[in-house]
Parts: structure tokens; C-alpha cells; sequence
């Protein structure tokens, strides 16, 4: 299983590098994402939070129907001047929680495991976690976001 990696390890705060092989050891790593996400109650899990400072990013909302999927080198192109103020939290930062203001919807671009390169939209809960989960391979934490702390509670975690 792999480890998570919380703050304050350096990595969480370094730009990834663009994924360039499309190869069975990227199928491997994110089925070991995907595995490592579920194992921690995840909703998301990017590839720095387990040491690896590629641009590369599983989104997990199995709770919603939705398999659980790959971004490659995500960008987002679009974003909704809707905002929407909800509770986030993170896998690499327990304990730290608060209310975070995102685009309600955004628009994507990101190649899956095979190298095709994908565009689509995205609201609700898959916007925020995709978002989320862009900011991480940025070098974002959500806690340089966040507009005002809450209590910490099991819920959700990116």
C-alpha cells in the first residue's frame, strides 16, 4: 500500500512535472492511487501526496456511482464566475479543516492512462475535487485557501 504523504514534506509544495510515458508502470501507479485513496476514505488523491512530482491525479467518488478515474496532465481552461464556499479537507493535512470558495463548474483538459487527451466539464463535487486536486500538482494547498477554519469531523477528504 502505498504512504501518504502529509505537510510539512516539501513535495506537497513543488509544481509536478508533465507526465511523458503512457506505460504499464502509470496503469500500475494508479491503480496503487486508487487503492491508497480508498484504503484512506479519499474522495482524491494526487500524485505528490505519495511522493511522485508528476502531474497526475485520481478522482474517487465511488459514494456518487462514479467509477473512480485518471487525469494526465490536467489543466483546467475554464472556470464559472459562480463560486460556491464548501467544506474541504486533505489526506496530507489531518486535522485541518475550513471553507474553501471555488468555481462552481469548470472545463478540463487531460489525457487518460492511454495518452488520448480528453476535454469535459465538470460541476458540483467533481469540479471542487478535480480543482482540489489540480492545486496539489500546482503546489497548492488547500490551506491557502481557505476563508474561515471549522472543527474537524470525519467527512470527505481530498
Amino acid at each position: 500500500m502505498l504512504k501518504i504523504i502529509i505537510v510539512p514534506n516539501p513535495i506537497l509544495t513543488q509544481k509536478t512535472e508533465l507526465v511523458s510515458k503512457f506505460d504499464s508502470a502509470l496503469s500500475k501507479l494508479t491503480s496503487q492511487m486508487i487503492a491508497a485513496c480508498r484504503n484512506a476514505s479519499g474522495i482524491g488523491l494526487a500524485a505528490p501526496q505519495i511522493g511522485k512530482s508528476i502531474r497526475l491525479c485520481i478522482i474517487n467518488l465511488e459514494h456518487m456511482g462514479m467509477p473512480p478515474f485518471a487525469l494526465v496532465n490536467p489543466k483546467i481552461v475554464k472556470k464559472s464566475w459562480k463560486k460556491v464556499e464548501l467544506e474541504e479537507g486533505c489526506l496530507s493535512i489531518p486535522g485541518v479543516c475550513g471553507i474553501v470558495r471555488r468555481p462552481q463548474k469548470i472545463t478540463i483538459k487531460a489525457k487518460n492512462l492511454d495518452g488520448e487527451e480528453k476535454k469535459f466539464e465538470a460541476d458540483g463535487l467533481v469540479s471542487r475535487v478535480i480543482q482540489h486536486e489540480v492545486d496539489h500538482l500546482d503546489g497548492i494547498l488547500f490551506t491557502s485557501k481557505i476563508i474561515r477554519r471549522t472543527d474537524p469531523k470525519p467527512q470527505e477528504k481530498m
